[in-house]
């Protein structure tokens, strides 16, 4: 066997897009490379001329999206000789560091709403080895911790504050550039703490603009002029950010004190990302709306019957609000849309099974005549 392309991470494939050197060691669980899915039923099921792509975040190694961001900002964590890392989460992230640690061999803290978090999410911090803190508070109280005790301990910050976050989460623009060979004309996603929507922006940025490696220039938000550097190529998608209502600051105009949501991954009501995410959704001329859980468990359900898709709650708010832009006229006919759908289903399967009263679930005798009666009864 001659010539070897064993795929081995996004640091490794995007090396020369991200901020590591030829002899960064890159700490990694092949994360990336993630299907892009065309729709094929539910634009039918809506009655609308669109292409409908959704971007399987789901298929990462640990289940999110949030494992392209803890790659980059593990692997410069140990470069810069850290021994331990920490985080505030809803779920996904804790999950993402701890595993990431786990592979590194480094410590993992992480700090989560006691009662909050899908037991999906839970345990795989736990079996990561992760010590894990259950604070009497919500997310947003435990990034105030978070930002408070790393100037006390000697610990690295994970979130998405940490800079190198954004720089691994920028890389799902890259990939839906190269499978589609443009960017698309919409892209909808989900919005907790913001830090995805402004990643995919500074990825789109660069991917379109194509630019060569000796003259690369990095997009990033400059918090001083409120605006993202680097190159403005023509040909940028429009940007949608979708919230649960009982967590949608950007819609409020103001955190909210005490989100909640039956999409535990987006229940944070005071993103860490809020002048970025208001900077893309500006620079794209794009907007935010909200959903009520209602209709965000209506879209799961929808991907998951009609496109074989199963996905957790809060991904399907990007769905659900393409779906109802859709609808409404607000998003083309003709378009491109990519739905970044963010988390696996079985982070929360609770959920899920709650959803399936209406599921048929038989018991019958080990016989043919049962079988065959089963099938041809529900045919």
């Amino acid at each position: 066997m001659s010539n070897p392309t064993r795929y081995t991470g996004l640091v490794d494939r995007y090396r020369d897009r991200l901020p590591v050197s030829a002899t960064t060691r890159a700490i990694s669980l092949g994360e990336g490379n993630t299907p892009l899915i065309k729709l094929e039923n539910i634009p039918g099921i809506i009655g609308k001329d669109v292409e409908i792509y959704v971007k399987y975040e789901g298929l990462n190694p640990t289940g999110s999206f949030k494992d392209r961001g803890m790659t980059m900002a593990v692997t410069k964590a140990v470069e810069e000789g850290s021994k331990a890392i920490i985080c505030a989460s809803t779920g996904n992230t804790s999950a993402a560091a701890a595993a990431y640690a786990a592979r590194a061999g480094i410590k993992a803290f992480v700090l989560i709403p006691e009662g909050k978090i899908a037991m999906g999410k839970m345990a795989q911090a736990m079996m990561y080895g992760a010590i894990t803190m259950q604070i009497r508070g919500n997310f947003d109280d435990g990034m105030r911790l978070v930002k408070e005790v790393a100037d006390q301990a000697p610990v690295t910050i994970v979130n998405s504050i940490n800079p190198y976050r954004l720089q691994g989460q920028k890389t799902i623009a890259y990939e839906i550039v190269e499978a589609l060979g443009r960017a698309p004309d919409y892209h909808c996603l989900p919005v907790g703490n913001a830090g995805n929507i402004t990643a995919h922006w500074m990825g789109y940025t660069e991917a379109v603009a194509n630019q060569p490696k000796d003259q690369f220039e990095q997009v990033v938000y400059d918090a001083e002029t409120d605006q993202f550097t680097g190159p403005k190529p023509a040909g940028l998608p429009i940007m949608a950010g979708y919230q649960a209502s009982g967590a949608a600051p950007f819609l409020r105009g103001a955190p909210v004190a005490n989100p909640e949501t039956v999409a535990t991954a987006i229940r944070i009501g005071n993103p860490q990302s809020w002048n970025h995410a208001k900077a893309v959704v500006r620079d794209s001329k794009g907007w935010f709306d909200e959903l009520t859980d209602a209709e965000i468990l209506e879209a799961q359900r929808l991907l998951s019957m009609y496109e074989g898709v199963f996905v957790e709650p809060a991904s399907a708010a990007s769905v659900g609000g393409a779906i109802r832009d859709i609808k409404a006229g607000k998003i083309k006919e003709g378009s491109v849309i990519v739905c970044t759908v963010t988390g696996n289903g079985l982070k929360d399967p609770d959920t899920a099974i709650k959803q399936c009263s209406d599921a048929v679930m038989l018991s019958i005798d080990a016989t043919m005549e049962q079988v065959k009666g089963s099938i041809l009864s529900n045919m």
